[in-house]
């Protein structure tokens, strides 16, 4: 079991254990001196999202890295995504992020990347926690890492998103609204979109330190749904704080959410010829996604949720496409790793070059209903092995047959049980849920 690693890395409050100076230097720490069992001078790139505290964990990272004798280059607020390229492209050893992505300004985190761009497996991270509990090995000064600025990390990012967009195309014509969260994305996001070609209009990139995703972006979609209608655009594109999770509209202000964006990614490439043997979703994925995608030859296989295990089964099966509801994206042939960014340029290049709307390209699906309810456990409750559940759940289930499921899970950070039912009867899902959550506090 690992300590201080979640499924994004490590997360927390700012000034509370383990997202502190002390700790966080001591994380570098062990972390190169991981790092150079292998390598005899490892280069580790760091770069962060917009909060004030981004500072203060980029100067810990610093030191702890420099003195294990890891030299760092600093990129300075770049999204996530930026980072694993940037690593993958300049032949570093790491890629280190400072961010907590959709949470408020208040949380904060670190999470890590490949030399190949993507995410390190769970045998990786408990190597550092291993490390973190050895006694710390300082560097002579002979032996120190040294700290640098790459001065146009920006740019470089900026010119391999608008390379994953077709060259014959253009966004010519068309206004777009960028929403980025006052998110790491605030600089880059809208000059992707203008160097396009695109008439685009900028909302949520104006950060301040303590504003990132405080009643914009991705995590709050009205927002964006709200500036598209005022300044009549044709879409809008809505990043969270990190910028590797895409909510997307129309011109209409009708919002889509990932199921449909993966949907209309696997629709796009069948329309082109291309072979799609299959795409990974989630457990929480829309029932509808898999009925539809299977009706046209795909198949569809569901992972644990998070982005990082939506990867791990695509890698394993060697397959292109996958993503969560919440606007994950994963186009392996384009990126690495989940990026907001080059996800809105897969969808509008699909749009543009088929001159449809986004609704058209929607084509045979259409979402059940879903009912999610969080009930709350009594400390040491066992939902596994309550008689009751189990047998309501049997229940249903036969009720519902191909045409809906159940899913019951226990939340990874609250005492909470999260039952959710879909079908394609919104009725149905509401009665169902009321009869397990009775059968789930009945236990």
């Amino acid at each position: 079991m690992r300590k201080y690693f979640g499924t994004d890395g490590i997360r927390g409050r700012v000034g509370r254990a383990p997202i502190t100076p002390d700790f966080v230097l001591r994380l570098a720490h062990a972390t190169g001196r991981v790092l150079k069992r292998s390598e005899s001078r490892p280069v580790v790139l760091i770069g962060k999202d917009t909060r004030i505290s981004g500072y203060m964990l980029e100067s810990a990272l610093e030191s702890g890295f420099n003195s294990a004798g890891v030299d760092v280059v600093l990129l300075g607020p770049v999204p996530t995504p930026a980072v694993a390229y940037l690593t993958r492209a300049l032949r570093a050893s790491l890629g280190v992020v400072i961010s907590a992505s959709h949470n408020p300004f208040d949380d904060n985190g670190i999470k890590f990347f490949s030399a190949q761009g993507t995410k390190l497996p769970d045998e990786w991270e408990l190597e550092v926690e291993a490390a973190l509990e050895e006694p710390a090995q300082w560097a002579d000064s002979i032996g120190l890492g040294k700290t640098r600025r790459l001065d146009d990390a920006a740019g470089r990012y900026i010119e391999f998103c608008k390379s994953t967009f077709p060259n014959d195309l253009t966004l010519h014509g068309l206004k777009i609204v960028v929403d980025a969260a006052h998110g790491a994305a605030y600089q880059i996001a809208p000059k992707v979109f203008h160097e396009l070609g695109a008439d685009v209009a900028a909302i949520g990139c104006q950060p301040d330190g303590i504003n990132i995703n405080a009643g914009v972006g991705a995590t709050h979609p009205e927002a964006i749904v709200e500036a598209v209608r005022a300044q009549q655009g044709q879409f809008g594109i809505a990043l969270d704080g990190d910028a590797d999770r895409l909510q997307l509209v129309d011109g209409r202000g009708r919002l889509y959410n990932g199921d449909e964006l993966l949907y209309m990614l696997v629709l796009d490439r069948l329309a082109r010829g291309e072979a799609v043997p299959g795409c990974v979703g989630t457990l929480m994925t829309n029932m509808a996604v898999e009925l539809a995608l299977r009706a046209r030859g795909v198949a569809f296989v569901r992972a644990q949720v998070g982005d990082r295990y939506v990867l791990e089964e695509l890698l394993r099966r060697g397959w292109l496409l996958g993503g969560e509801g919440s606007g994950h994206l994963l186009v392996l042939d384009k990126h690495t790793t989940g990026d907001g960014l080059i996800s809105a340029l897969q969808i509008l290049q699909a749009s543009v070059r088929r001159s449809r709307p986004l609704e058209d390209l929607l084509e045979g699906l259409t979402l059940f209903p879903q009912v999610l309810r969080n009930v709350r456990l009594e400390p040491g409750a066992d939902w596994r092995h309550n008689p009751k559940l189990t047998e309501e759940v049997r229940r249903v289930e036969a009720e519902l047959g191909d045409r809906g499921r159940v899913l019951i899970r226990a939340s990874g950070t609250e005492p909470l049980l999260r039952i959710m039912v879909e079908a394609q009867d919104a009725d149905a899902c509401a009665r169902a849920v009321e009869r397990l959550t009775e059968a789930a506090q009945a236990g």
